[in-house]
Formats: structure tokens, C-alpha cells, sequence
């Protein structure tokens, strides 16, 4: 993998985020953020551009539109081996986006009070986050995708030794952002259904579990297990 030059970091969970972000920026690393996340990276004294300054166009509509532009998109989802994705690239301005640092707006905590009204619930309904997340997890090829804070260590052990992140964590971490986003579209679609005058069923049905530990074994010694 390439060096990682720019980052994209906009969290609403910044547990771990300071060491994170001073290990980026010990390695040369521009960053780009949105919002409390560009705040708390500056009160840390941590160079940060903030995304509407980097793409030229402001935060709209109360915030919904803060991070679709093609500037954000162009630069995570161009593949850096493509001729073509370099030269438009280079014809608009874009510039690579190497690493995404996006954890999503709590949709579950928030439904999960009582108190939460509806208008709430649909306001933390988050579409540029799972937008990144999703194009960078598609080019993890070129770029690393970061949605939970216990795997900032590994890449930053990875930064410290190599200078990159390699193809298999960028893999795994690419699978595990998918991962995320269909369990917050999941819990978003069983929210509304939960809010619908409809008494029918759904036609479909999702269950969703969290590991606790791995086992030694499954139904037989050579399988692998968890519960």
C-alpha cells in the first residue's frame, strides 16, 4: 500500500481519536473534518482543514449536506492505478483521499430513549457518514476505513512500523465497515416499522448478535466457533 497522504476524520464516539489523530499527524498526514470532530482536533492543537473550506462549499440544509461532494467522493473512490481516474481526478481538482475515520450518528442510542420523538429518530438518520464509509470500504484497495475505535491501534502499529497499512487489514477493515452500515440500515428500517400503522409482517426479517468470545471449537474439533 501507498503512504497514506490525506485522511477524511468526522467521529461522533472520539474515544481514542487524539492518539490517533497525533499519530497521523506525526506522519505527515493532511486531515480533513466536519463539525465537533474538526473543533476537538484543533483544541488538541492538531492541524485540521475544515471540509467545507477543502471542497469551497458550505455546510447546507441544518447539516445534512456536509460531506457529498465530489471532491469527498472523487477522491475515495478514484482508483490511484486507473489512467483515466487520474486524469479526471487531476482535470477537477481532486485530490486522493487515503484514509477514512467515520463512526455514524447514534440512530439506536437515540431511538432508544424513550423520550425520543420521531422527528429525533429520522434526524440521526446519517447519509454522508455510511456514504463514505461505503465508498472507501469499496476501494479499500487504496483506502483504509476506519468505523471503530479498537482498530485504531493496529493501524497505527502499522503506520509506525511500515508506513502503510497493508491489503489484509485494509480487507478486513472494509468488511467490517460494510458490516456496520447494514446493521445501522437494519436497525433504521426496523425502527420505521416498529413507527408504521401496518400490523403486517415484513417480508423479511433481521437478527443481529455481538460476539462475546471465541471458542475453542465448534461441533467438531477441527471447526472454528463463537458465541
Amino acid at each position: 500500500m501507498a503512504r497514506i497522504g490525506r485522511a477524511l476524520v468526522s467521529v461522533s464516539d472520539k474515544r481514542g481519536l487524539e492518539r490517533l489523530a497525533r499519530a497521523l499527524a506525526a506522519a505527515g498526514v493532511e486531515m480533513l473534518s466536519t463539525g465537533g470532530t474538526a473543533k476537538a482536533l484543533a483544541d488538541w492543537g492538531i492541524a485540521v482543514t475544515a471540509v467545507s473550506d477543502y471542497t469551497g462549499s458550505p455546510e447546507i440544509l441544518d447539516g445534512r449536506v456536509k460531506t457529498l461532494h465530489p471532491k469527498i467522493h472523487g477522491g475515495i473512490l478514484g482508483i490511484r492505478s486507473a489512467a483515466r481516474h487520474r486524469e479526471q481526478m487531476a482535470e477537477h481538482g481532486i485530490g486522493p483521499i487515503d484514509m477514512v475515520v467515520v463512526n455514524l450518528y447514534p440512530f439506536e442510542q437515540v431511538t432508544a430513549r424513550p423520550k425520543t420523538t420521531f422527528a429525533e429518530a429520522i434526524e440521526n438518520i446519517d447519509i454522508g457518514g455510511p456514504s463514505m464509509v461505503r465508498s472507501a470500504a469499496k476501494n479499500h484497495a487504496d483506502v483504509t476505513v476506519l468505523v471503530d475505535p479498537d482498530d485504531y491501534e493496529d493501524v497505527i502499529a502499522e503506520l509506525e512500523r511500515d508506513g502503510s497499512v497493508s491489503a489484509a487489514t485494509n480487507r478486513r477493515l472494509a468488511q467490517k465497515a460494510f458490516a456496520t452500515t447494514a446493521r445501522y440500515d437494519g436497525a433504521i428500517a426496523d425502527y420505521l416499522a416498529a413507527a408504521s400503522d401496518d400490523a403486517a409482517f415484513a417480508p423479511s426479517a433481521r437478527l443481529v448478535g455481538t460476539k462475546v468470545q471465541d471458542l475453542r471449537y465448534g461441533e467438531n474439533p477441527h471447526q472454528r466457533a463463537a458465541f
